[in-house]
């Protein structure tokens, strides 16, 4: 009885040791989720096809809502990578508001997926005006892109239901003709500060800076009667004389989307308008004089008034986008606009509603010391002319 007791116990003994876990021997298997990705690829151009355009933001998003972005170069092209899987990508200038298109993509792991230029050319969102100049013709730019813009009168300007169908004004220069219209340019102004406070975008070049600051059919003197902008934040004087101009471009996003951060300038008229100061907190410089550092090009989303009743302004409102600022790694933070139905998801993430930067509601003002004279381009300023039309 005591051997098979002994036998039993020796028994039990060898079955517990292979049972047992060895952990010299034993191997744990792991599996890891490593991400699947891929990238799609195309050419940015505008309507026409006629230009590529660079600076667009291009971005897609994955299940989760996480953001996957980069911008077209120079010459238009961009590569995204983002997760495989069905996508939408949008690519977008400005904050997207404006001038957008989509594109469905299904991206493949380590697989590149490229875009037909039919799928990237940007769609004009916005309803533009102009607003006839003497020296100027932005209209022609806006339809050589493959845009249309509607021609306004001051008249219409000093309706505000008529300024209200449009998202984007430009001035030409030499269109304000204080003389025929002073009866009613006080409501004009007027009617500039709901448009630009409600959202609207405007672009003026040369002369046309008294729609802003205020004078007659240009500005002589700084903190002149009228305008709608503040006397403190700008000063323009139609003392600029002809010649050759050499500038040099002062944003670095402006500088990728042109490929060039030089260029001559030719100021081939009398009398152009020169910038004598503005607010820097106020305005952002685009283009500066490369020999005196004087500013050539301002642009500012800052505006903001008093009792401006709210005002539906044009046709983007009424597309179910609206705009939010993301961050990106880095910490760099970029204006974009998306289907109301994905805020909540990207608020939740930390995106905030509204632009990245300027005042809540502010359309933009761009404003030239220089424009396209009616005869031809000076210079390759419409370079930067058709960037100005793309990103109001």
């Amino acid at each position: 009885m005591k051997k098979l007791n002994l036998l039993f116990i020796f028994i039990l003994l060898m079955f517990a040791v292979s049972c047992g876990s060895d952990p010299d021997t034993n191997t744990e298997v792991v599996t890891e989720n490593v991400l699947k990705t891929g990238k799609v690829a195309g050419r940015v151009m505008s309507q026409n096809g006629s230009k590529p355009i660079g600076g667009a933001s291009v971005f897609t998003f994955d299940d989760k809502y996480k953001i996957y972005h980069t911008n077209s170069d120079a010459d238009g092209n961009f590569i995204l990578e983002a997760p495989e899987g069905n996508h939408t990508i949008y690519i977008q200038t400005g904050n997207g508001s404006n001038f957008r298109t989509e594109a469905a993509a299904t991206i493949k792991n380590n697989e590149t997926v490229n875009l037909e230029l039919t799928q990237t050319k940007l769609t004009q969102v916005a309803k533009i005006a102009y607003v006839k100049g003497s020296y100027d013709k932005i209209e022609n730019i806006i339809q050589n892109l493959g845009y249309t813009a509607t021609e306004i009168t001051n008249a219409d300007l000093a309706n505000i239901n008529t300024l209200a169908e449009y998202d984007i004004l430009f001035l030409n220069c030499g269109s304000r003709k204080y003389s025929q219209f002073s009866s009613v340019y006080p409501l004009i102004e007027t009617n500039l500060a709901i448009f630009v406070a409600n959202g609207g975008s405007v672009y003026a070049s040369d002369w046309d800076v008294s729609y802003l600051v205020g004078g007659d059919d240009n500005t002589n003197n700084c903190s002149l009667p009228g305008g709608f902008i503040p006397d403190t934040k700008l000063c323009s004087k139609n003392i600029g004389s002809a010649g050759q101009v050499a500038g040099t471009v002062n944003n670095a996003a402006l500088v990728s989307a042109l490929g060039f951060n030089s260029l001559n300038i030719d100021y081939d008229l009398g009398a152009w308008q020169k910038i004598i100061s503005y607010d820097p907190a106020y305005w952002e410089v685009l283009v500066k004089d490369a020999t005196t550092n004087d500013a050539l090009m301002l642009r500012t989303n800052q505006f903001t008034s008093t009792n401006v009743p709210t005002t539906p302004i044009g046709n983007a409102p009424n597309l179910l986008y609206t705009t939010v600022c993301v961050t990106l790694p880095n910490n760099i933070q970029i204006t974009i606009s998306v289907p109301q139905i994905v805020v909540p998801y990207l608020v939740a993430l930390g995106a905030t509603v509204g632009p990245c930067s300027g005042a809540s509601g502010s359309g933009y003002i761009y404003y030239t010391t220089f424009h396209n004279h009616a005869t031809g381009n000076i210079g390759n300023a419409a370079v930067i002319l058709q960037y100005v039309i793309l990103n109001l």
